[in-house]
């Protein structure tokens, strides 16, 4: 089966195999879905484009049968949905759902319970996904997940901020109400390890490690842990680069982007009140593939 995340930056495109449980393609581009949201509250006809050339792209490489495609929250938020999804499904044959924010933490949940599983011992987990529309801080125990989806992602913020200064105060006050759920996860739930998938804690995990973004590889990646001292030294380092110079690193289209990441992350690891981070490749598609084989 085909399973397909199209997030807010990114689509991620996942050929997996129900039987044997492994993956067979992968297919990953930024198509920055959420451009432009924050001004005109719609699709842009660009990001458009952007997705459909992406999908048909990856049709070069995977063949899509037993398709299960999910859209999250740029698409939520647009008030051309119906048109854009329409638009998707003439020029690829490929039919998007709206993902609600429950499931898209569910997925993420379950596909970074597949990983983690195989190399930690702990009871409850806390996870974030920083994405470009919107965040998801999720806990998750043997018997439940909760979930709370926040409308501050990497592509909004970056095209409200315009400065590095407004970008780290204006951050500072977006994510205050991240504050109560944390702190009734950290007084209710007691979790033991806390993890971080999507795009930006990624990508940290992979400079750390000596990778970029091509030469990114998920399973050098998954189980990484960084600390805050991590974000800080790669913030500074990334922030003396030229810009050509930072997406050789951390891909093209994304040099803005990954600073407004690596401030919210910062936020919320401080808010957290561990001292260090289980970074995860695994996400939304891969969640998606698991739900469909079981």
């Amino acid at each position: 089966m085909v399973a397909i995340d199209l997030g807010s930056n990114t689509i991620r495109i996942v050929e997996y195999d129900c039987t044997s449980k492994t993956i067979l393609n992968s297919y990953e581009k930024i198509v920055r879905t959420a451009d432009r949201l924050v001004e005109t509250q719609k699709i842009s006809d660009e990001a458009v484009d952007r997705i459909i050339e992406a999908i048909n792209e990856a049709k070069q490489k995977i063949t899509f049968e037993n398709v299960a495609a999910y859209a999250t929250e740029a698409l939520r938020q647009a008030q051309n949905q119906k048109e854009v999804l329409e638009k998707i499904k003439e020029e690829t044959n490929v039919e998007f759902k709206i993902a609600t924010p429950q499931e898209e933490a569910y997925y993420t949940a379950i596909a970074v319970e597949e990983i983690l599983k195989q190399k930690f011992n702990y009871k409850t987990m806390l996870l974030i996904d920083i994405g470009g529309g919107s965040t998801e801080l999720i806990v998750k125990n043997k018997k439940e997940i909760l979930s709370e989806s926040f409308k501050i992602g990497i592509v909004t913020v970056s095209q409200r901020y315009k400065s590095i200064e407004a970008l780290e105060y204006g951050i500072k006050q977006d994510v205050k109400p991240f504050k109560d759920f944390m702190q009734f996860v950290k007084m209710s739930y007691r979790p033991d390890i806390f993890v971080a998938s999507s795009g930006t804690p990624t990508t940290i995990a992979a400079l750390k490690v000596g990778l970029d973004y091509s030469t990114y590889d998920p399973a050098k990646i998954n189980g990484i842990e960084l600390s805050i001292d991590d974000l800080d030294e790669w913030m500074d380092k990334l922030l003396k680069m030229e810009m050509k110079q930072r997406e050789k690193l951390v891909g093209v289209g994304r040099g803005d982007l990954i600073v407004s990441g690596i401030l919210i992350f910062k936020e919320l690891f401080k808010m957290s009140g561990f001292d260090k981070c289980i970074v995860v490749d695994n996400g939304v598609r891969e969640g998606i593939a698991l739900d469909y084989c079981n």
